[in-house]
């Protein structure tokens, strides 16, 4: 197809198949194979046309000389029709070749050319239809001036429905083409979207590991800060190996927080206590990668790092019908009030809003509130999608 989408007169390569489009199978896949069937009609948009023009004016021709000889036109009606579909056939590929850059232009001019166009091959047709008819039909018959266009209303009739299927159909495949690159383009849109999201959540936790490891340095805790940068070495490796827009398994998310919780503890020791109460039923569920872990930051930054003795947080996920249920909670004073108005809390809950949104659409559910231990928790509810088959134990 060019540029505008129609059917290419030149030999080109074949379309590929669009994602997740249906291909014949068993026993009659090699036989559709064989004829060229086993791919969507127009995904060799050149083959196609050959086709179709050449089913179209082989159907004219036998319905041509059916006509003939059941009006006891005689056998030279045959040698008529065959001359008149091979003028068909030549001038409808001369007016394809001139279709084909006219489709390009402003509907009017397509339209005001394409009809001049129909106009003057119903001329020529006619002109050669009755030549052939004084010839081969009726010798006797000497056709002069404006008797040669005895044949244009006729001919102007079948040019004109040609053209409509011409027309038709690459219109048809513009519009197709045009919605593929639009899905693409949402696609990518969306796609761009959610690792803006990711990368916006990942400085925070970067920058508050890196400040803490240039506390120990200035302490000269060597070892202790050796090791931070060994975790976060680990934590940083299997962010950069995921793709901001993959979805992992509950299991996987799990580790990660684990990971990051190793860094964390190193920080605020006892003060901070993770506690991990995981339904095995749940662990294949899949989710967005590192989606959990500004919730947890949050938690550690306003449950945790005001208080002398810490606070403890929880991590829970349970089976609810189809989907999966997961809480993050803390023990701190926040109020669900307090720290969904504080400026730095804005960004994180709504970008992770705004990440389930992308990822399961109205399938999804987050709420926040106060809870029973005098702290705040996040609740999402996400749909159940489960492909993991490794045992996961309950841990706290």
């Amino acid at each position: 197809m060019n540029k505008a989408g129609d059917i290419d007169m030149s030999v080109g390569t074949a379309r590929p198949l669009a994602a997740g489009a249906a291909r014949p199978k068993g026993p009659a896949k090699p036989i559709l194979k064989g004829v060229g069937l086993d791919a969507p009609f127009f995904s060799d948009k050149n083959r196609a046309f050959w086709v179709l023009q050449s089913i179209g004016w082989g159907g004219y021709f036998i319905l041509r000389s059916l006509s003939g000889l059941a009006n006891s036109m005689g056998a030279m009606f045959i040698v008529h029709a065959l001359l008149l579909t091979a003028t068909g056939y030549s001038l409808t590929l001369l007016m394809a070749s001139l279709f084909r850059r006219l489709i390009a232009m402003r509907v009017l001019w397509t339209m005001i050319l394409s009809f001049g166009t129909v106009l003057v091959a119903a001329g020529t047709f006619s002109v050669i239809e009755t030549w052939s008819y004084a010839t081969f039909l009726k010798p006797d018959y000497q056709p002069a001036g404006l008797e040669y266009l005895g044949a244009l209303l006729l001919a102007f009739v079948l040019l004109v429905a040609w053209s409509a299927l011409y027309y038709g159909i690459n219109y048809y495949l513009l519009l197709e083409e045009e919605i593929d690159q639009r899905a693409q383009l949402e696609h990518q849109a969306s796609s761009a979207q959610l690792a803006m999201l990711r990368y916006q959540l990942n400085p925070h936790f970067l920058f508050n590991t890196l400040n803490s490891i240039s506390t120990l340095v200035l302490l000269k805790q060597t070892e202790r800060a050796n090791a931070m940068l060994a975790r976060l070495s680990s934590f940083l490796r299997y962010t950069l190996a995921n793709e901001p827009t993959a979805q992992v398994t509950l299991a996987q998310e799990v580790e990660t927080l684990k990971l990051y919780l190793e860094i964390e503890k190193m920080r605020f020791e006892d003060r901070l206590r993770p506690h991990f109460r995981i339904d095995a039923q749940t662990i294949g569920a899949r989710l967005p990668s590192l989606l959990l872990q500004p919730l947890i930051e949050n938690a550690i930054k306003y449950a945790v790092t005001p208080s002398e003795t810490g606070a403890d947080i929880w991590i829970k996920a349970e089976r609810q019908g189809r989907g999966v249920r997961i809480e993050v909670s803390d023990s701190g004073a926040g109020t669900s009030a307090d720290l969904a108005s504080h400026p730095s809390t804005g960004v994180g809950l709504t970008n992770i809003r705004d990440r389930l949104a992308q990822a399961y659409g109205p399938a999804h559910g987050f709420t926040t509130r106060s809870n029973e231990n005098g702290g705040f928790s996040v609740i999402v509810d996400i749909p159940f999608d489960g492909r993991a088959d490794s045992q996961f134990k309950e841990s706290e």
